[in-house]
């Protein structure tokens, strides 16, 4: 398999901070890589090593057959970058920012304007085109952001918490048209999946957007600890996750964490996710209800369910998992 990015043993020190620790990435063409991970995780470090904004304390990355450290400018050529922070110029029109980071990038405008009124089109701003970025709403701001970095064609776009502080339906409109960029033959690059495609790599902390990518890699200190699709992800905790609604839900939790098998008790809404122990769900089953109602609790239900990913990030989260098995 050709991967377009292939990166070994990355590590980025800040003082006694290993803030990228040992990471290795392989990802193929036509693929949307999720690295997920709490705050301090690494995950924006690691993807500024990728696209050559930060350089490494060691190992090497290669992008579309470029060595970023080495061919930096190729490198970049093939790479769009979409940062946390918006970065547009707030006092130019959209198709002027759009128009700038063509332009810098060395594309005439017999290139860039048509280029950029179709990815307008594509990210739904075609009738936004001369409104000053500035009095764009928070989604369209990062519709923005993506439009500029698609203008160059890029074959690998890295987005760094796109979504992050903007409501559910932006996100919803946002993940559509990344799966629409990468699943379209031919895709706004100019490039459909059966000729190599675009690939993405994006961090977020929302699960269910997770959920939505083909691979996910797992990070903590600085380090994956676990990669793989999300539905292999979940089997990490198959028969360990129970679920426990009635009232009230302090009670509820108390006793359950008091439970000798049960490892974590999580609020998910108005219900209550307890992980257990290995093979011990059933005789958690039999004896929780009695003890959650000696404490005074009531239990409306309480049954097994299938892990959420929400449940496996949990687990990973917590020290004794950081073994968990790291697949590609």
């Amino acid at each position: 398999m050709e991967f377009l990015v292939q990166a070994t043993g990355l590590k980025k020190y800040f003082n006694t901070t290993h803030a990228v620790d040992g990471v290795d990435l392989q990802i193929p063409a036509g693929e949307i890589y999720g690295l997920v991970g709490s705050d301090g995780a690494g995950k924006t470090t690691a993807m500024r090593l990728l696209v050559g904004a930060l350089l490494p304390d060691a190992g090497e990355v290669n992008v579309c057959g470029y060595n970023v450290l080495k061919q930096t400018e190729q490198a970049r050529s093939t790479i769009g970058y979409l940062s946390q922070r918006f970065s547009m110029y707030e006092d130019l029109t959209v198709l002027e920012n759009i128009r700038f980071f063509a332009e810098v990038r060395g594309l005439s405008p017999t290139e860039w304007l048509p280029r950029s009124l179709e990815i307008l089109e594509f990210v739904g701003l075609d009738k936004f085109k001369d409104r000053r970025a500035g009095q764009l709403s928070g989604g369209m701001k990062q519709k923005l952001g993506l439009a500029s970095a698609l203008v160059t064609r890029p074959r690998l776009l890295l987005l760094d918490e796109p979504t992050t502080g903007v409501d559910p339906v932006t996100r919803q409109d946002f993940w559509q048209l990344v799966i629409k960029l990468v699943a379209a033959s031919p895709s706004p690059s100019g490039r459909g999946q059966g000729e190599g495609g675009v690939s993405v790599i994006i961090s977020t902390p929302y699960m269910d957007e997770a959920s939505r990518c083909h691979r996910v890699g797992f990070m903590k200190n600085g380090r994956i600890i676990a990669e793989d699709t999300p539905s292999n992800l979940r089997t990490l905790l198959n028969g360990r996750i129970l679920e426990l609604r009635g009232s009230p839900l302090d009670i509820m939790r108390r006793a359950a964490h008091n439970d000798e098998d049960v490892e974590d008790v999580q609020a998910f809404g108005d219900r209550l996710h307890i992980r257990v122990r290995d093979d011990t769900a059933k005789q958690v089953l039999r004896r929780l209800k009695s003890e959650i109602k000696n404490a005074g609790g009531r239990v409306d239900e309480l049954r097994m369910v299938p892990p959420a990913l929400e449940d496996v990030f949990i687990a990973l989260a917590d020290h004794e998992y950081v073994g968990a098995p790291h697949q590609t």
